[in-house]
């Protein structure tokens, strides 16, 4: 039975950037049908959750989100409620049979059933689709950016053959599949077209682009094209396995003027033996290796990373092996996450499971001098000149904020600019001079 009347929409994206091109598709599909989104969840006919369980924190945020939400049919004018993405794929049974109040579930390679779901949940029946997670799903509508509309994710490829051995995306997203390169170059150009100025690559790993479709690893040749689209002033590349950073892939970085010299290379860990039990492709040694070619190729690369504390089997000194590893590399961004036991994974089953306590413990220590190396790195920033992308002003500082190169949305730092009658709009490109630092951020002024 299909609904033609006009409906609206309450849209609830979890989890990761990934994740969150799949709701803005999602979104643009509910729009181009004719219905409206609202924030209210009150005022909402129909309820839409894309969830993430990647880590038990995202899982719980997902599952309280549902049974919040789940409150609206009982007493907002909520109808239906559909529940998508990565907790739906993997609990998809437990989902069905423990929260009556859900009407629809969708699978991760199906969330472009989302119009069908809704109409089908709207006239009181029950709707399900989890499709096999090959290919990748149709798209044929506009996405709806949810991030201001001057920066947007381009997700260019789906699932990952890595097979780490803490990780369940493999079995909710499926094998790498890439997104083929004229397809993604006009999204690019779309993007563009509506304003964006930066564009933010991110896939499971994206170094492997390519890969499925065309034979050999092709990062280096999406980044070729994309340094054509008109309108596009940056692109920032995430999720860059270090195994998989090779001379053809610095060489694009170098001779394309648009790729920011800012790599996010994940390495969860400086343990050999720890690296081996996680299921990674790298050593202490070969990750030493990568970092300094990188900075003795491109000399003012910012290399953000990532680390697991807390991993089953870890001892002290093998945490005290990260923190000297950590103290040398210097790293210009780290993020660091006690280790998360996920049923299904290889690791959860792995014996001598490190208690919370020990693993918050070892994840401040990681942040701490993290923050001393960044606190450094902020101070010798002090008199250089780059150039800032603006998001917004701040009336009652009467500064503007804005970013670096070196500062990718959501989990960098800031430059803010002060002391000037310009009228800057966000999406505005600036040339500043770093005048100061306020610990991982940065004080500017506009060069004339």
């Amino acid at each position: 039975m299909e609904v033609t009347e006009s409906c609206s929409i309450c849209f609830i994206s979890l989890g990761c950037d990934k994740n969150l091109v799949d709701s803005e598709f999602m979104i643009g599909m509910l729009q181009e049908h004719g219905w409206t989104i609202t924030n209210e969840e009150a005022q909402a006919d129909a309820i839409v959750i894309n969830t993430c369980c990647f880590i038990h924190d995202a899982k719980e945020e997902s599952v309280n989100t549902i049974l919040e939400m789940a409150e609206y049919k009982k007493s907002g004018r909520c109808r239906a409620l559909l529940v998508a993405g990565c907790l739906a794929q993997r609990y998809q049974k437990e989902i069905r049979e423990e929260i009556p109040e859900v009407d629809a579930v969708l699978g991760t390679n199906s969330y472009d059933e989302v119009v069908n779901a809704l109409q089908a949940a709207l006239a009181g029946e029950t709707y399900e689709k989890f499709g096999t997670l090959t290919g990748l799903a149709g798209l044929h509508t506009k996405r709806s950016l949810t991030t201001g509309g001057h920066y947007a994710y381009l997700k260019i490829a789906e699932g990952c053959d890595k097979r780490c051995t803490y990780c369940i995306i493999p079995s909710i997203r499926g094998n790498y599949r890439s997104v083929p390169l004229e397809e993604l170059c006009r999204q690019a150009q779309e993007l563009a077209d509506a304003g964006v100025k930066e564009l933010i690559l991110v896939a499971q790993e994206t170094t492997r682009y390519g890969v499925d479709l065309y034979g050999e690893k092709s990062l280096a040749r999406l980044l070729d094209a994309l340094n054509e689209i008109r309108g596009i002033r940056w692109i920032r590349i995430l999720y860059c396995y270090p195994e998989e950073i090779d001379d053809t892939l610095i060489d694009a970085f170098k001779r394309n003027e648009k790729v920011c010299h800012y790599l996010d290379m994940p390495i969860q860990h400086a343990s050999d033996e720890i690296l081996r039990r996680m299921g990674r492709r790298t050593s202490n040694q070969q990750i030493r290796d990568i970092v300094a070619r990188l900075r003795r190729e491109i000399p003012d690369i910012c290399l953000r990373t990532t680390v697991i504390c807390g991993f089953p089997g870890e001892t002290q000194a093998q945490h005290e092996e990260l923190m000297v590893f950590l103290n040398e590399m210097e790293f210009e961004r780290l993020g660091a996450f006690p280790y998360s036991p996920e049923e299904g994974t290889a690791a959860a089953q792995f014996p001598d499971q490190i208690d919370e306590e020990t693993k918050l413990t070892w994840r401040d220590e990681v942040m701490e001098l993290e923050q001393e190396i960044i606190f450094d790195q902020t101070e010798d920033m002090e008199g250089r000149l780059v150039w800032a992308f603006v998001e917004g002003y701040l009336s009652e500082e009467a500064v503007y904020i804005a970013r670096t190169y070196r500062d990718a949305p959501d989990v960098d730092g800031y430059v803010f600019i002060a002391g000037t009658d310009a009228q800057l709009m966000t999406g505005d490109f600036v040339k500043v001079r770093i005048t100061g630092a306020l610990d991982y951020d940065l004080t500017a002024e506009l060069v004339p």
